[in-house]
């Protein structure tokens, strides 16, 4: 795993004590799916986008953009985001003519 990327991301101020951690390398982008809970033992989930660049004077820096997922929108969340998935999967997909189906759209364009 990117040290670089886990610690950067986390960098940020701490609203509630960790819990657990999964960072995901993909291509560019490292997403962290991070588990955290109050004071109170309420838990949520914090993801967060990192995609590293390079800044004008040619040091590292890190783009990072922080969903907070609450417990009560987990369902809600889970069902809209498996149905934009499946839509895109049987929609909107080119196929390459090797039966795998792909896309070539960064994420800046969207």
């Amino acid at each position: 795993m990117y040290s670089e990327d886990y610690d950067g991301a986390h960098a940020q101020e701490r609203s509630g004590e960790d819990i657990y951690s999964k960072p995901v390398r993909a291509g560019k982008r490292t997403y962290f799916f991070d588990v955290k809970a109050t004071k109170g033992n309420d838990y949520y989930l914090t993801i967060t986008e990192s995609k590293r660049r390079v800044d004008s004077n040619g040091h590292f820096a890190y783009d990072k953009h922080k969903i907070f997922l609450y417990k009560e929108d987990f369902e809600k969340f889970t069902e809209g985001l498996e149905e934009v998935i499946k839509y895109i999967k049987s929609n909107c997909l080119k196929d390459n003519g090797s039966g795998e189906k792909f896309t070539d759209v960064e994420f800046e364009e969207l």
